[in-house]
Parts: C-alpha cells; sequence; structure tokens
C-alpha cells in the first residue's frame, strides 16, 4: 500500500509539471554548466561607505573650526523613552534608569568633554534633583514622570517690573523722537531756529516728561462745547499730612526745577487760636497719600521759597520771626541755616521770603518781609546768615509823639513783597494798611512810587508773565485789581463778595488768572473773553466749615493747588475753555503763542487804557475880524 501510495504522488508530481511550462525572458545570459556550478563566496566588510569624512564643528574656546576625530562604525537605535503603567520596584527602577541613561544621541568628543565640564560645576541643587528623579515612587502610586532636562533660575517680581518699566521707557522714547521729526518736517518755511539736540538722559527725561504729560490729559469736559465763554474746574487729588491737621496752608510753590513737586507751609492765621508747631511738606503728584519730604518745625510756617537753581534749597519764614533755611537733599531733621533768635531776626511775622540773583562772589541770598515794617536782605556765607535791612516802611505823614514827647515815624506793616521778573533791583511790597510800595535795592529812604491800592491789607501781588509791568493784587476789601507800571490808577477793578486770600497769573494765557476766596470759592477770569465777571465760579470746600487761602498755577500742566485752613491741599484741572490758545492770522501763521499772548494783551490794554489828550496849537493866522 505504500508503494502505491508513492507511485501516485510521484505521478502527480509529474503532470503539475507538465502542466507548468517555464517561459524564459528573451534577454536571459546563457550560462554553461560549470559557470552555474561555480560557487561565488560574499564577504563582509568593517568599512562603512555611509560614514561621513572631514567633520568640522566651531569651538568658541579657540574662536575658530577645529576638526573632529571620524565617526565609529557603530549604529544606536534611536528610541522614545515610554513611561511605565505600573511603579517598578526599586531595582528595576534603578535597572530602568539605568537604560534611560544608556539610550543618547552619539555625541562627539568636545561635547563629551564641554558636558563634563558642565557637570563638575553644578550645585547641590541639581545632585538633588537628579538623586530625587532615580528614585522611583511605590507600588500602586501615579506612574513616573520624566525629568525636565532644562535648568530654570527664580526671577523676582520687581526684576519683571523694572524690565517692563525700561522697555516701556524705551518705546517712549521712540514715539518721543518719531514725534519730533513729524513736528520738524510741519514746520513752516520761514526764520530757523537753532535747536541744540539732547541725548542720552536728557531724552529720555524728556521722555518719560511727556508720558506723565499724559496722565494728567485723561480727561476734557466735553459740556465745555455746548458752554459758551464758561468753564469748570475737575477735583483731582487731596494733599494732606496727620501731624498738621489743624494748621492752616499758609503758602505753596511748585518747584521750579520738578514740575510735579510743590511746597506746602502749614502755619496759622487764626491768631486767637495759635499753635505750637508748624511744618513744610514737599508733595509729587505722583504720590498723593505721603510727602516726600517733611521739615518740623517750632514755630507755624507762614512763607516758602524754593531756589531756582538749586531745588533743594528751601527757605521759609516763621511766624515767631525765624528765617530757616534746609538743604532737603541733606537732612530735613535740622536747618542747614538758621537766624539768630537774638540779633538777627524779625520782630514779627515774616509774612514772603523771595530767593534773589546771586551775590557777584556766588553766594546765595534772599530777601524777607515781614509785620515789623523792614525788608531785609539774607546771605548764606560758609556757617551763618548774614543779614542787611534795606528799608524800612513808614507811612506817610507827619511824625507822632510818643509817651515822652518824641516825635516818631509811624512804621508800616509789610504783607507781601513781589520781586521784577526782568530788573532784579525793583520789587513791589505790599501793607497791611493798603498800600502797594514800588522800591528799589539802591534807595533804602524812599519809594519809587506808592499805589493807594486798597482799604484793607493786601494779600498778594503777582507780575504779569507776558508784559512785566502788569501786575494783579488782592485785598482783604473784597477787591482784585490789575495795574500797569507807573500808572496810579487801576486798569481793572473785580468786587467777588468776600475776602481774597490769594490771586496768580495763569502761566499759558496773558489774560486769564485766578483767585481764591475765604468762602471757599475759586474764581477764575480771562479778560479777553468777559471784562466784567468770572469765566468760572466754583465752590471747592464748605463754606462753614473751612476757607481758601491759597492758590498757584502749575507751570507746565493744566492744573492748580489750592489749599485751605484745614491742612488741606486740593488738586483741580482746568477745562478746555479756560485754556483755550491763541489761533494764529492766516496771513501771520508763523508767529508762535508767546508772541501771540503778547499781541493779545496789548490789543487788550489799548481798550482800557486813557487815550492821549491832544492839545490844539495856536491860531497864529489871526481872527477873521482883524
Amino acid at each position: 500500500k505504500r508503494v502505491n501510495k508513492a507511485a501516485e504522488v510521484d505521478a502527480e508530481l509529474e503532470e503539475w509539471k507538465k502542466a507548468k511550462q517555464l517561459l524564459k525572458p528573451k534577454d536571459q545570459v546563457e550560462l554553461s554548466d560549470a559557470e552555474l556550478k561555480e560557487v561565488i563566496a560574499k564577504v563582509l566588510e568593517s568599512i562603512n561607505p555611509q560614514t561621513p569624512d572631514s567633520l568640522i564643528e566651531f569651538s568658541h574656546a579657540q574662536g575658530e573650526f577645529v576638526p573632529l576625530p571620524p565617526p565609529g562604525n557603530m549604529v544606536i537605535e534611536e528610541k522614545e523613552p515610554e513611561i511605565a503603567e505600573a511603579a517598578p520596584t526599586e531595582e528595576e527602577g534603578e535597572g530602568e534608569q539605568k537604560d534611560d541613561d544608556d539610550v543618547s544621541y552619539v555625541s562627539r568628543a568636545d561635547d563629551k568633554h564641554d558636558e563634563e565640564g558642565e557637570g563638575e560645576g553644578e550645585g547641590e541643587g541639581d545632585g538633588e534633583h537628579k538623586a530625587a528623579a532615580s528614585k522611583a515612587p511605590a507600588k500602586g502610586g501615579r506612574p513616573r514622570k520624566l525629568t525636565n532636562s532644562f535648568n530654570f533660575s527664580n526671577v523676582l517680581q520687581w526684576v519683571i517690573y523694572d524690565g517692563y518699566i525700561q522697555d516701556y521707557a524705551a518705546q517712549q522714547l521712540e514715539k518721543e523722537l518719531e514725534r519730533e521729526r513729524r513736528e520738524k518736517d510741519k514746520a513752516p518755511v520761514g526764520r530757523i531756529k537753532v535747536v541744540k539736540r539732547k541725548t542720552g538722559r536728557a531724552q529720555l527725561s524728556e521722555a518719560v516728561q511727556g508720558r506723565v504729560f499724559e496722565y494728567y490729559r485723561y480727561w476734557d469736559d466735553p459740556s465745555d462745547e455746548y458752554r459758551e465763554d464758561e468753564g469748570t474746574l475737575l477735583p483731582l487729588w487731596k494733599f494732606t499730612y496727620d501731624k498738621v491737621k489743624k494748621n492752616t496752608v499758609t503758602d505753596m510753590e511748585w518747584n521750579p526745577y520738578y514740575y510735579d513737586m510743590f511746597a506746602v507751609c502749614f502755619g496759622f492765621l487764626d491768631f486767637m487760636k495759635p499753635i505750637a508747631q508748624g511744618a513744610v511738606c514737599l508733595f509729587t503728584l505722583k504720590n498723593p497719600s505721603y510727602p516726600d519730604y517733611i521739615c518740623m518745625t517750632p514755630s507755624g510756617v507762614m512763607c516758602v521759597d524754593t531756589h531756582p537753581k538749586y531745588p533743594y534749597m528751601v527757605v521759609v519764614g516763621l511766624y515767631d520771626g525765624s528765617i530757616l533755611v534746609y538743604n532737603v537733599q541733606a537732612t530735613c531733621k535740622e536747618p542747614a541755616y538758621r537766624s539768630n533768635n537774638v540779633t538777627n531776626k524779625h520782630r514779627g511775622i515774616v509774612w514772603e521770603v523771595k530767593w534773589v540773583p546771586d551775590m557777584p562772589d556766588g553766594e546765595l541770598n534772599f530777601f524777607s518781609v515781614a509785620a515789623d515794617g523792614k525788608i531785609n536782605n539774607w546771605v548764606l556765607m560758609q556757617n551763618d546768615l548774614a543779614v542787611t535791612t534795606i528799608i524800612t516802611l513808614f507811612l506817610a505823614g507827619d511824625a507822632s509823639p510818643g509817651p515822652d514827647g518824641t516825635l516818631l515815624r509811624v512804621k508800616g506793616c509789610a504783607s507781601c513783597v513781589k520781586m521784577h521778573p526782568k530788573n532784579p533791583i525793583i520789587y513791589l511790597v505790599g501793607t497791611e494798611e493798603g498800600f502797594i510800595y514800588k522800591c528799589s535795592t539802591e534807595y533804602s529812604s524812599m519809594y519809587l512810587l506808592t499805589y493807594n491800592a486798597h482799604q484793607l491789607p493786601v494779600y498778594r501781588i503777582d507780575f504779569n508773565r507776558y508784559n512785566t509791568d502788569i501786575f494783579v493784587s488782592c485785598s482783604a476789601d473784597w477787591r482784585i485789581k490789575i495795574w500797569e507800571d507807573d500808572r496810579l490808577e487801576p486798569l481793572f477793578v473785580f468786587d467777588v463778595g468776600d475776602r481774597v486770600g490769594d490771586v496768580k497769573w495763569a502761566p499759558y494765557s496773558s489774560t486769564v488768572f485766578a483767585a481764591v476766596t475765604a468762602g471757599g470759592r475759586v474764581f477764575v477770569f480771562d479778560l479777553n473773553v468777559n471784562k466784567y465777571k468770572p469765566i468760572c465760579i466754583q465752590p471747592v470746600v464748605s463754606k462753614r466749615r473751612n476757607k481758601l487761602t491759597r492758590i498757584t498755577f502749575n507751570p507746565k500742566l493744566p492744573i492748580l493747588i489750592v489749599g485751605d485752613d484745614k491742612g488741606c491741599v486740593t488738586t483741580l484741572k482746568l477745562s478746555p475753555n479756560l485754556r483755550i490758545p491763541c489761533k494764529a492770522p492766516k496771513k501771520q501763521q508763523y508767529l508762535d503763542q508767546w508772541t501771540l499772548q503778547c499781541m493779545k494783551l496789548d490789543k487788550l490794554l489799548s481798550l482800557v487804557r486813557e487815550p492821549v489828550k491832544l492839545t490844539l496849537p495856536e491860531d497864529t493866522a489871526g481872527s477873521e475880524d482883524s
């Protein structure tokens, strides 16, 4: 049976071979039997024909390209590490960590050397990090996470803030320079004014100033468009100091160098309720919550002035007649100069102090006026204050007999002083008797001119910025008067119905001035708009509780500050109708704002000045009868 079965299989195989006919391709090479039986051996060599040759890389240590050693023929398969589904044991974790460490890219000799150098300089933190990474979590815990191969350093919050501030300042500087370039391109053809170009810190300071300007320009009263010849004041911030809440704001002044800083004097004006101490505080608009500099004094501070060249030199006059000079850059606890309480001090309240141009030898000096009728000139020597009495005010009239029958001239009580902006030897003095004296430092026994200005004490005098022959005065007789030099009659008189504590000309307009009253209201006048009444009357404090005492305009920003008798300073912003710039005529577009403001004031004065009286010439032809 087995033989028969094998024969059947062979027969079937033969039949299958007959059915399958082999087809030769036409181009098949014919080989002989000897060639077909030849054995061909395959040889494996260790040379990889795809291996790159002449490799180089840049060495930062040598500063040039260096050749690399030829790579080996070993090829390592790169695998992506996988996260284990189950937590391995400690031995398995160590084994896996070792395997992962073995899986790496083929590194060159230089790279390996650099990595070894970095590894030697790693701190303890990196070592702990590696040790923690090598440990595997316990059984049943979360899957082991791969460690981050990057190194991070902590960045503090103020470092980030300083970085943003520097970047923002650079952006503002770029915007400011771009704006200057555009304005230069739009400049009219005409007289070319050569301006010294500022670079570096000066440019950055101007850019920062421009940024601060924007902070105060965020609001403009849109209702001014529907008002004709009227404006408003927006309260911004209030400045106070807790230790002098009971004091009165007796004087205020903007710093001549830092336009956002101002000095405030805290004294008292109610002489029936004296206050033991006073202070002068330097505030900035950037920090309304607390003053930047605080100088406490043993008596009430009645006046202050800051040197125009040295903004850290501050002189104050006290209620007891003393004079103090502070160098706030050095210290605020003790004054740098102090008047002697016995020999060189005023015998009355010091109402005002003003810095004047330096002496020929460079010494700083200032003027002071007080209720004792003396106007003193103080010079800062090396270790002392030298004083000279410039003039003693005496009232006009006959001498009055004293207790022993001696005839004595009656002294006047000075209440304010204002130095001439252009002529440093000329100054105006207001008195409690209502007179305004025009004086000169070259004459100590006579007045250049006497104005019978008011019926009650003169509180403040201020010169016009655009025409120094024009000045304004205010008094307790409820009146504000505008004067012209060498004219005994006022050009304008305004009655506001209450005591006027202070009056100031606006620095941006030749016809705008503002005043404060004891009724707690601020009055803003624009003579070019209305010559008879104010264009803004706004109450700032309660009439029953508070009284406004002082006011002053910011020299650059459209704001003003007012002080009251409760030790509070309020910042107010002027609406657009209160600060309208002049428009140049069509044929005089090249005129700047200063020239336009001067022209506006001259045109206004020509309307109120008395015309010159013309005298008829003599009739030389004779009468008709002859």
